[in-house]
């Protein structure tokens, strides 16, 4: 019987402990994490942020809201389209920066222009994801890919149920006006952890070829 991996790249088991020593892995996990923290925060919190510090009505708010995860699925099927083109580093990098200047758009005073922030931290949200996936056996090799995969999703999963709660404690307890600082922050997390990420990939191939 024939067998569809090379004995070098058959799918492994890989326990948590020894994944993190695999170069990078220490770098994609927190990332993962933070882009579905910022996700899942962006989308539950939006139309409360919206009503309750910017006077918007609720209708509006809802309908933004809704936009938000348009702009998401519209940029998910664009990505499949241009992914292959432009590789998956680079679409990660450009989604991460659109979200910063959605981000950074609901934080300015302007009703309008908070509106189309959030249009557009869901465009840019569109290609983390798959890309993220997608990069993992070129990343991290074929055989630690399937395990890495759930490692990874693992993560994400801590994000998206950790952080919407934990921001409600900050809106309950600070300031709802955090909102936009929290959805920066976890912008510069991923980009900062992604550029390492990067960095540390490029090292270890220079030294596997030296």
């Amino acid at each position: 019987m024939a067998f569809p991996f090379k004995e070098e790249e058959a799918p492994q088991d890989v326990p948590l402990a020894k994944a993190i020593r695999i170069p990078g892995v220490a770098f994609v996990l927190p990332a993962f994490l933070g882009f579905c923290a910022l996700e899942t925060t962006a989308g539950l919190w939006a139309s409360s942020y919206l009503v309750g510090s910017r006077g918007v009505d609720g209708e509006t708010a809802a309908q933004f809201t809704a936009l938000f995860y348009l702009g998401e699925t519209v940029g998910r099927v664009a990505n499949g389209f241009i992914a292959d083109r432009f590789g998956d580093k680079n679409m990660i990098r450009v989604g991460i920066f659109v979200m910063l200047a959605g981000a950074l758009l609901v934080l300015l005073p302007v009703n309008a222009l908070s509106l189309a922030g959030l249009v557009l931290i869901g465009l840019g949200a569109a290609p983390v994801y798959p890309c993220i996936i997608h990069a993992t056996p070129e990343n991290f090799g074929k055989e630690n890919s399937q395990a890495l995969v759930g490692i990874q999703m693992a993560s994400a999963y801590c994000g998206s149920t950790f952080m919407p709660p934990l921001f409600g404690l900050i809106a309950q307890y600070i300031s709802i006006r955090l909102y936009p600082i929290c959805l920066m922050a976890l912008a510069l997390l991923m980009l900062w952890m992604t550029e390492l990420l990067n960095h540390t990939l490029k090292q270890n191939r220079k030294t596997s070829q030296s």
